[in-house]
């Protein structure tokens, strides 16, 4: 079995779900549609808001334990770890499966795991960060600090952040997916990434639409670089994982994986067939997907990168400006979606899923590590696990993105 396009757009693809179900037809498409205004979100309720949000008592953990164990038999997922908290409410948090199915290692809350698109939330709050020194401001065209990138002088770092630059996908490349399949411990560069997205004509014309692309944020990771005159893992580790307090949390510049941590198991491969992609070499992702954390500092991230405690508040509160995504109820702002009032992100690379969000009204916070990033019906299995723990806790908020449809890949396959 030969990768689609469907699955490669996924690879690394946080909230990739949107970003397959919502490509553009054609370049001329969309050129004559109006950007939609945002909506902005707020992310600081009263104190006193709960939203109904119920008491973790033994009861609910027990509902809980059953809908999680209930979603691993539907899909197969080796392992998975659930924090689920809000203030005054309690505490959840379980492993249930194995971390190894080689030798049974039983999955663990502290197991460091690879965060995929999540990255992308570390990648745009150090870009905002920038924009509080003054150093960039949000609307400047991306021209202005990288040569060479298709209608750069129309594309503005918002419309990076935001999904709506009109570039081509890099992930979405026949090459690519032929060059990653055939060799994953490869190291790839940013500009090589680049290469294969800007052979490509631009989509649709700047913010126009929105569209999942990971090439937004090798872009923003270059802008980061360039303007700090730092290298990003670096700036990123100083500026956004110190100051929240993340010492579990890393950003690679090779395949390096840090102990204890779960194995990944993923069908993305050449032969089609379910391999241990452990120690593939994430440089491929990059500033939008190379990430590795775990439990404890995920939790933590869900109410930094949603309150905008790095951020100053007019920052945050262009940050959390959503635009249509073309599904009900989910919008994307710059970095970060809101998903029925859940406002976070996801991620998902080649043998992992994740899942890290943020519910303002009751102060809930819910993140789901899993080690595998293998599909059912169409579903991401960190979507499905997101939708089962908040039917029971959020019915007014049930987190969920509508499945993929299913693509031809280019080989018909």
């Amino acid at each position: 079995m030969r990768y689609s396009h469907t699955r490669i757009r996924r690879v690394c693809a946080t909230f990739a779900t949107l970003g397959v179900l919502v490509v553009p037809v054609g370049t001329g498409a969309a050129l004559a549609a109006e950007a939609p205004a945002p909506v902005a979100l707020v992310a600081s309720p009263s104190p006193s808001a709960d939203a109904g949000f119920p008491e973790l008592t033994p009861a609910v953990a027990a509902r809980l334990d059953r809908a999680v164990r209930d979603v691993m038999k539907e899909t197969g997922v080796p392992g998975v770890t659930v924090g689920l908290s809000a203030p005054g409410k309690g505490t959840y948090i379980r492993s249930f499966g194995v971390a190894d199915k080689a030798t049974g290692q039983p999955m663990d809350p502290g197991l460091y795991m690879r965060i995929g698109s999540e990255t992308k939330t570390f990648t745009v709050t150090a870009l905002l960060e920038l924009v509080d020194r003054g150093k960039v401001s949000v609307d400047d065209p991306i021209s202005k600090y990288v040569d060479g990138v298709p209608n750069g002088d129309e594309i503005t770092l918002r419309n990076l952040a935001s999904m709506r630059s009109g570039l081509f996908n890099y992930s979405a490349d026949e090459g690519f997916y032929k060059a990653l399949t055939s060799n994953p411990d490869r190291p790839f560069t940013p500009q090589e990434l680049l290469a294969y997205s800007f052979k490509h004509p631009v989509q649709f014309q700047p913010g126009a639409e929105f569209d999942y692309c990971n090439t937004n944020l090798i872009l923003l990771g270059l802008v980061v670089e360039k303007v700090s005159g730092t290298p990003l893992d670096e700036f990123v580790r100083k500026n956004v994982l110190a100051p929240a307090g993340l010492r579990h949390t890393v950003f690679p510049t090779d395949a390096a994986f840090p102990n204890p941590h779960a194995h990944g198991y993923t069908v993305q491969t050449a032969s089609g067939k379910l391999e241990d992609s452990t120690d593939w070499n994430p440089s491929w992702g990059w500033a939008a997907g190379a990430m590795i954390s775990n439990l404890q500092d995920l939790r933590t991230w869900a109410r930094v990168v949603a309150t905008g405690t790095l951020l100053t508040p007019k920052t945050q509160a262009e940050r959390l400006k959503t635009y249509p995504t073309g599904l009900a109820g989910a919008g994307y702002g710059l970095g970060i979606f809101d998903v029925q009032g859940w406002i976070g992100h996801n991620g998902s690379l080649p043998g992992y899923e994740s899942l890290t969000i943020y519910l303002p009204e009751a102060r809930a916070t819910l993140v789901v590590l899993l080690n595998t990033d293998v599909l059912h019906d169409g579903n991401e299995p960190s979507t499905l696990f997101g939708r089962a723990v908040t039917r029971v806790v959020t019915p007014d908020h049930v987190f969920d993105i509508p499945a993929t449809e299913p693509k031809p890949s280019p080989s018909g396959s």
